[in-house]
């Protein structure tokens, strides 16, 4: 997932810094330069829009963070805070509890949640964060859980919609995600020229900008940030990824690797991420635990600093609207709730209850933002590096705000507090959260091809080779205005998916309200129970 940069997102937020060229050669940055200047004035004129800022208090913010965490709120009151009534039966389900093995689909309830959490689960979990606690203070940890736990219901309704209209293929293979269920569904609740007018619109511009940050910012992006993590900690432009032919090789090796998964569909890849997401979760978190526990004096004290700082803001830029603005940013820019591409992976669950997989899907921010960001958060806040304070300080003084490179050095300072070595495996998990992130994407930017320009073997392939090719190319060249752009185009998706959520909401209580009649009335039974006589 993008990784914003700080309160502010007017400038470009995937990119980093976007003026210094990845090639080092004449020829690779002539091309580099070419091409960046024919995208910047695109970039920046839609990047205006969709990042324009608002401002409350004094404080400013993009408009489309309050579009999403206004969304979630709405169907949190909707569906009467149903990401807390059922929390228990969502991990129920997940474990397959409720779902027989032979129904229709591709991939177990914990396959089809590993798959999405590996395109959410990534830099922004580790940058991203560094970056909010450092603007926003310890407060704005708060923020963000609890824009995560609203999250959770956004999750809960695109994905219920997912399995609902999804396409079933004669093969068993299996096609959903938002171009399927605003085509589909808003024809069906509007069965007049304009419900499937506007369907069709949404589903066809939701398609188009899937695909164009699959290959874009899923590849391209995740490809380069894997290859400079790889560079730096090998020693940089001395070391052994220091030149643009290593860089050509590491593109080379990754789209291989990448490619060996994504054409096995989704099966190979819920295989791989049921695997890959979990270990990376439990390295990673028990990393954080480490540094907790060896601080275990410091605990309460950074909850109360959490906590205070939510309501005061002291010593942060903007106060207690900063914080509240941060948090809110940097969940709402993590977990993905809204922007469509995860019911995508969610809707080749095997099920005959969409439902089902709407309660599985909620608990995707909770991992996400409210697990994994907060223990990143938890972890700067108590072990306090040097950088950290001596940036916020900056900060809060109205200097320039961290950037992500400097996000990640933050938390890796945090982490170095206790684990002098960290770095080494801070890196290890950066690249395979890339990974993971990649062969997701890949999943999703086929789903849109196949969506757009018809489901054949030979279009996939193409598709395919398409995609794993520039990974390559993000390796050897940066192309800053063409991800900034591609970082737009994606938190775009979340104007049109919402618009199709908040008019097919009725849908979906109506699909919940029978799939709970079916568990109250003993029609559907947990499949773990022993058969009565």
């Amino acid at each position: 997932m993008p990784v914003p940069s700080a309160v502010s997102t007017s400038s470009p937020p995937m990119s980093g810094d976007t003026h210094v060229l990845a090639a080092e050669s004449e020829f690779l940055s002539s091309i580099e330069t070419w091409i960046n200047d024919v995208f910047t004035p695109i970039s920046d004129g839609f990047s205006a829009f969709v990042f324009a800022e608002i401002s409350v208090f004094g404080v400013s913010f993009p408009w489309i963070v309050a579009w999403l965490v206004l969304a979630a709120a709405i169907f949190t009151i909707y569906f009467g805070f149903i990401q807390f009534r059922r929390f228990k039966l969502a991990t129920q389900i997940v474990r397959g509890k409720y779902t027989d093995k032979s129904e229709p689909g591709e991939i177990h309830h914990f396959q089809a949640l590993a798959s999405a959490l590996s395109g959410t689960v990534g830099l922004g979990n580790i940058a991203g964060v560094g970056v909010a606690v450092t603007i926003g203070g310890a407060g704005a940890t708060f923020w963000m859980i609890l824009a995560g736990l609203l999250g959770m219901c956004t999750k809960f309704v695109e994905c219920t919609l997912g399995v609902k209209y999804r396409e079933e293929h004669e093969d068993g293979t299996v096609s959903g995600g938002p171009m399927h269920y605003l085509r589909k569904g808003l024809a069906e609740r509007f069965p007049n020229a304009f419900g499937v007018g506007l369907g069709k619109v949404l589903a066809v511009l939701t398609a188009i900008g899937i695909l164009f940050f699959g290959i874009a910012g899923g590849s391209m992006f995740q490809a380069n940030q894997t290859f400079q993590q790889v560079r730096d900690v090998t020693g940089g432009d001395d070391g052994l990824f220091g030149s643009d032919g290593s860089a050509l090789i590491f593109g080379i090796v990754l789209a291989l690797v990448i490619g060996v998964v994504i054409i096995g569909g989704i099966k190979s890849i819920g295989a791989v991420t049921g695997r890959l997401v979990p270990a990376m979760a439990v390295v990673y978190i028990a990393a954080c635990l480490l540094v907790i526990v060896m601080n275990i004096g410091h605990v309460p004290a950074a909850i109360g600093e959490i906590v205070s700082g939510a309501f005061t803001g002291e010593g942060v830029a903007g106060g207690m609207i900063g914080a509240l603005i941060v948090g809110f940013q940097r969940s709402a820019f993590s977990n993905e709730a809204g922007l469509g591409s995860a019911p995508i992976a969610h809707s080749a669950v095997k099920t005959k209850n969409p439902a089902t997989e709407g309660f599985v899907a909620l608990l995707e921010p909770f991992i996400d933002t409210v697990v994994v960001c907060t223990m990143t958060a938890l972890t700067i806040v108590i072990a306090s590096p040097q950088m950290w304070l001596n940036t916020k300080a900056t900060v809060a003084a109205g200097g320039e705000a961290p950037d992500n490179e400097q996000g990640v050095t933050i938390t890796s300072e945090a982490f170095g507090t206790v684990l002098p070595w960290f770095p080494y495996v801070l890196t290890v998990a950066v690249v395979l959260f890339a990974i993971s992130t990649m062969i997701t994407w890949g999943y999703y930017g086929q789903k849109a091809w196949t969506f757009l320009f018809g489901r054949s073997r030979v279009g996939e392939r193409i598709y395919q080779v398409l995609f794993c090719l520039t990974g390559v190319v993000g390796c050897v060249l940066t192309l800053g205005s063409v991800l900034s752009f591609a970082d737009a185009v994606v938190f775009s998706l979340a104007l049109f998916n919402i618009i199709g959520l908040y008019l097919l909401m009725p849908v979906v209580k109506k699909e919940v309200k029978g799939f709970l009649g079916k568990l109250k009335t003993g029609e559907i039974q947990r499949t773990d129970k022993e058969p009565q006589s």
